[in-house]
């Protein structure tokens, strides 16, 4: 019988509502994505992950313009009240601004709103970055803001390179009751000894906070490509490091569609998983996520 699971990261999206799917080609992380540069609704991700075992989903933010934060989690909310998917939302809310409350009053009347995420990773390659600076993790406002989450119950995405989880230490260890989520399992960008020492590494540095988890997803952004390989050396690294009880399944779709099949993907996962027995699989496909977002 086939594990159930919940997909901790997906999206679906109205292309109108998007600016980097509008226009000219911005660079992105997983490279040239013009098969995407369209809608993707619900029913789509429903059809593409058909017979994988997911049972529940949740919804991460995808960069609508920072003044539709609260209609993307509105839209969002919609969909779930029609459809009965996604079952919990990861929002955006802006953690520079002066007082984060403003935004996250607007954002908490919408009952799936579990977590919020900005994306803070920042690297070397242009490319690569999203944030300001490699240091914005530990920006005072941004300190700040985060330590607002607590009184609203919410979780913090964070989304980090190796070189800056030292400062990702500081943020989550300041901020006990508040779950942070590792996304795409710290980033590691390639297989040479230097990179994946640095990431595990940086995986060591987390897991001294007991409140930081981390989402096995976007496995194929760098690598643009299913790569069983791949997945089963993170998957067998994360445990070591975190625990399968830290750990949880995304997708990442329609990102990985890029490259793979929902099918393929999770195949890839649950064949790396599987050979950490029984409790890992129930830990990565449904237990942590449950937990930490309260999928309902």
């Amino acid at each position: 019988m086939m594990q159930k699971a919940i997909d901790a990261h997906f999206h679906i999206w109205r292309q109108q509502d998007q600016p980097w799917l509008r226009g000219p080609m911005v660079p992105r992380i997983f490279g040239r994505y013009e098969p995407i540069r369209r809608d993707y609704p619900i029913e789509e991700f429903l059809a593409d992950q058909q017979g994988s075992g997911v049972e529940k989903a949740v919804y991460v933010q995808t960069n609508w313009a920072k003044q539709d934060f609260e209609k993307e989690v509105a839209f969002l909310q919609t969909t779930a009240n029609e459809t009965g998917w996604p079952h919990a939302i990861v929002g955006y809310a802006d953690m520079t601004v002066d007082d984060v409350r403003h935004q996250i009053d607007r954002l908490v009347k919408y009952k799936l709103l579990h977590g919020v995420r900005m994306q803070l990773h920042w690297h070397e390659t242009p490319a690569f970055r999203f944030a300001a600076s490699a240091d914005q993790v530990v920006n005072p406002k941004v300190r700040a803001n985060v330590a607002r989450l607590k009184d609203y119950g919410l979780s913090f995405d964070l989304q980090l390179f190796p070189a800056q989880m030292k400062d990702g230490l500081t943020l989550v260890g300041e901020n006990p009751e508040t779950n942070f989520i590792l996304t795409h399992a710290g980033m590691l960008i390639d297989m040479s000894e230097e990179t994946t020492q640095a990431w595990k590494a940086g995986l060591r540095t987390l897991s001294a906070a007991p409140n930081l988890y981390a989402k096995l997803s976007g496995l194929g952004t760098f690598v643009h490509r299913n790569d069983p390989a791949l997945i089963a050396y993170i998957v067998d690294n994360a445990i070591d490091i975190l625990g399968s009880d830290r750990l949880m399944f995304g997708s990442n779709f329609p990102i990985e569609k890029l490259w793979t099949s929902h099918a393929e993907l999770i195949k890839a996962h649950r064949e790396a998983v599987a050979r950490h027995g029984a409790a890992a699989e129930a830990d990565i496909f449904w237990n942590t996520a449950e937990k930490v977002y309260r999928p309902v």
